[in-house]
């Protein structure tokens, strides 16, 4: 069997040219005579790949110079606990906005550590929107604010981050991360599992400004302290050296189809085309999501009943469609769309959709 077109929201599908190295390459590492995941993370060897992996991640998101970039275990989840414990010391609180399952598991989180205030929360909508900036208004005394930027189960996306007044601001990127440029001016830390958009799952990449390290608690477990990790340029421990390499080689890839400029026409154009078919098919596909936030990673949609649905994912399976079930807490379709899914793709996943609907509109 052929490779089938996966748009399950993650693990998600990686660059074929990628696999593909990596599959030439896994067990005799550049004539090495071993493979790069048997070799000590000191070597000069898994060095190179680290730094450049650094690097090219600084060159394509435009990271200024005053910030560091971590690859740190325990995907972006170990993040919902590490950024409040670094951060809620005695007295300190932190803003959540809570646009959807993945921000609400982040508060509750923080909320086990210390004091957490709500600013906006979506939940009496269903999760369907991202507040306007209008309806924001921050705590004096927060340490920072938190965001999720794309909400892959609601299928609602930030469009652009809130002025937060000088307060730090981080963003949970994990499902959008490397498809728009980041604007620094106004983040302070971005973090992604590496799951979706750069790698294999078990990885987070963070960025994270100089003054947020040194503002981070030291009075804490060792891998719980991002100034270690920050100094060790990750290398406090042995990181996860097979996802570091795989997130190389998909950089590498973006650099290739026009980093951040190529990679967001591509996802424009993605997006543009199932957005396109749902707004055009009367009543039959039907978009849950307020149309000034819908992501662009990850298109959610409905059909005319949850029969039709079953049988729209089980036929749509059998032609090579993989992964369009919507997550069990809300039901429905769900194409997620990240950097690596080629055009043909979504061609062949909106073919099948028209098919369907004259078959059974």
């Amino acid at each position: 069997m052929g490779r089938i077109y996966n748009f399950a929201a993650g693990p998600s599908t990686l660059p074929l040219t990628v696999l593909e190295e990596v599959s030439e390459k896994l067990v005799d590492y550049e004539k090495s005579g071993m493979s790069l995941i048997e070799m000590s993370h000191r070597s000069k060897i898994y060095d190179a790949v680290h730094s450049e992996t650094v690097d090219r991640a600084r060159q394509l998101l435009e990271i200024p110079d005053d910030f560091h970039i971590l690859f740190l275990q325990g995907g972006a989840t170990l993040q919902f606990g590490m950024i409040p414990l670094a951060f809620l010391s005695e007295g300190a609180s932190a803003d959540y906005i809570i646009t959807g399952s993945w921000s609400k598991k982040a508060f509750d989180d923080a909320e086990m550590v210390g004091k957490v205030n709500v600013p906006w929360n979506g939940k009496s909508e269903s999760y369907t929107r991202i507040p306007e900036e209008r309806e924001l208004q921050f705590s004096d005394t927060a340490a920072y604010v938190h965001l999720c930027s794309n909400e892959t189960i609601g299928g609602i996306q930030w469009q652009t981050f809130p002025d937060t007044g000088g307060i730090p601001l981080i963003i949970d990127s994990s499902s959008d991360i490397m498809s728009r440029p980041i604007p620094w001016d106004r983040v302070s830390m971005v973090y992604a599992g590496t799951q979706k958009n750069l790698a294999p799952s078990g990885m987070a990449f963070i960025v994270m400004s100089s003054a947020l390290v040194e503002a981070a608690r030291r009075d804490l477990p060792a891998y719980l302290r991002y100034d270690l990790h920050a100094e060790s340029r990750s290398l406090y421990n042995t990181p996860p050296t097979f996802t570091v390499w795989v997130t190389s080689l998909t950089l590498r890839w973006i650099a290739a189809n026009g980093g951040m400029p190529g990679m967001e026409k591509l996802r424009d154009e993605k997006a543009g085309m199932l957005y396109d078919i749902l707004d055009t098919s009367g009543d039959f596909y039907r978009s849950p999501v307020d149309a000034s936030c819908r992501s662009k990673m990850n298109v959610v949609w409905r059909l005319p009943d949850e029969d039709l649905e079953k049988r729209f994912i089980d036929e749509a399976e059998r032609e090579g469609l993989s992964g369009l079930k919507g997550h069990r807490s809300v039901g429905g379709c769900r194409a997620s769309i990240y950097n690596a899914m080629p055009v043909e793709g979504v061609k062949a996943l909106t073919d099948f959709m028209k098919v369907f609907m004259e078959k059974n509109g």
